[in-house]
């Protein structure tokens, strides 16, 4: 397993540890604060990941199709914790959730017909922003920092229903035909 998949693996295997400082008491004052540096860690690897595996030629079927699911779990389980902490909405959740489960159902379609659908650019800005929202809304700064979460929700939001736009227009051969 090359570099960039073991990044990608990482990824998912800090979820746990982030939903537990997320949604319990284990941290203390400072579970919050933990929560959120797993979150950064897990996030920058996902940059980080790809820029290796394109710099050195390292792009693998495995991280076509892992380091968008390592996205998902991260990003919906943060939301869902969000949720539960009262700082995001159920509804938004549910679209955005609605919309990785189209997707990756476009992906095991096409995966079962030999083809491996790459991240694209909408999908990338909208994780990005994704990430940016949940850091915000975990550290709650009050303020203007209210403000900023939810202008990065609603950019989230947006971004979200693009990409899945989009991915459909793109892809549709996938499902119409069995190939692209």
């Amino acid at each position: 397993m090359n570099l960039p998949n073991k990044l990608t693996v990482l990824r998912v295997l800090l979820i746990p540890f982030f939903v537990v400082f997320m949604l319990t008491d284990l941290g203390g004052d400072a579970g919050k604060w933990i929560a959120v540096a797993i979150f950064i860690v897990a996030s920058l690897t996902d940059m980080l990941d790809g820029k290796i595996a394109r710099k050195y030629n390292l792009v693998t079927n495995f991280g076509k199709f892992m380091d968008p699911l390592a996205d998902k779990l991260l990003v919906c389980s943060a939301m869902i914790c969000l949720i539960e902490k009262g700082k995001l909405a159920s509804w938004i959740v549910i679209i955005i959730v609605a919309r990785e489960f189209i997707i990756s159902g476009f992906r095991l379609v096409a995966s079962d017909n030999g083809i491996v659908i790459a991240a694209s650019y909408w999908g990338k800005f909208k994780t990005t922003f994704q990430m940016l929202m949940i850091i915000v809304l975990i550290i709650d700064l009050g303020g203007i920092f209210d403000t900023i979460g939810i202008i990065l929700t609603w950019i989230a939001l947006a971004l979200t229903i693009i990409s899945l736009v989009d991915y459909v227009a793109k892809n549709k051969k996938v499902l119409t035909e069995g190939g692209m």
